[in-house]
């Protein structure tokens, strides 16, 4: 029997994962005193520089490695960053390089000082964030007290996909069309220039809607990507519309019921609509 793409069971499930999820630096527990030694405290710590500059807020920042783009999250994006905090006293609290991959949570439900300080970045920027204790813990017993400094790298934002699409009704006229019938836009360019066949396994993050705007399955919400085999373990509108997709790159398919699940009880009906990053092919 043919695998299918997706597990509707999972729609309830990614929906209340991706609202219930809280973001670091906010319940993760400590870092480990012993991992923490690898990790020395910048040597602006407890003195910003000359070229930071502060918000209205209080926030203080500096870039310290610039982005390379224009792009920059939105309040209600899903980011993956690689992070890492000190309280005042030199102590790493907190790392996301201490754990086996990158964080990804909701940027609406962060912290007030991280929340604006990730909404100034640009993709793949490093910033420096000196977040005073209004911004941070607020005197939360067994919190870090006074101002807490985390270097952020913002390597990846992405609206939340508890928010549709505004095009997810139909495809807008800009779209492109395979000849079987499926409908693309290109959101992000890729970074590859090798393609995917229809018969490659690829590593993916994707939501995917119904045309009334219900997320039915979503690998953000899960917070981990897929590897699926698109020559045998998808349906077909993904063996016929990612192979149009380089490593890198964010697209969005519109893809007509007969490329979909052609009506089966139990599953997703009409026109389904994914929003697919191609990670990897392998």
């Amino acid at each position: 029997m043919r695998t299918r793409l997706l597990a509707v069971a999972f729609c309830v499930t990614a929906l209340a994962r991706v609202t219930a999820q809280t973001s670091v630096p906010i319940t993760l527990p400590p870092t480990p005193q012993s991992a923490a030694m690898a990790f020395a405290p910048p040597a602006d710590l407890t003195m910003p520089p000359a070229d930071a500059v502060k918000s209205t807020s209080g926030l203080i920042s500096r870039v310290v490695r610039p982005g390379d783009g224009a792009e920059k999250p939105g309040p209600n994006d899903v980011v993956t960053v690689q992070y890492s905090g000190w309280a005042s006293d030199g102590r790493m609290f907190d790392s996301s390089l201490t754990r086996p991959t990158p964080s990804m949570f909701p940027l609406n439900r962060a912290m007030a000082g991280w929340k604006e300080c990730v909404s100034l970045m640009v993709l793949h920027e490093t910033r420096r964030c000196w977040v005073p204790e209004s911004l941070a813990y607020k005197g939360q017993a067994g919190r870090p007290k006074g101002t807490i400094v985390f270097d952020i790298e913002l390597l990846d934002t992405r609206q939340s996909p508890t928010i549709p699409p505004s095009d997810v009704k139909e495809p807008p006229a800009d779209a492109k069309k395979t000849p079987g019938g499926v409908s693309y836009k290109v959101l992000r360019p890729g970074t590859g220039t090798r393609h995917p066949t229809a018969f490659s396994k690829v590593t993916v993050h994707y939501s995917g809607w119904t045309t009334d705007g219900k997320l039915f399955d979503s690998s953000i919400a899960r917070g981990t990507p897929a590897t699926l085999d698109l020559g045998g373990g998808v349906i077909r509108g993904w063996t016929e519309g990612v192979p149009q997709m380089v490593e890198g790159e964010r697209a969005r398919f519109w893809i007509p019921q007969d490329l979909a699940y052609k009506g089966e009880a139990g599953s997703p009906r009409g026109m389904l609509v994914f929003e697919v990053d191609l990670i990897k092919i392998e």
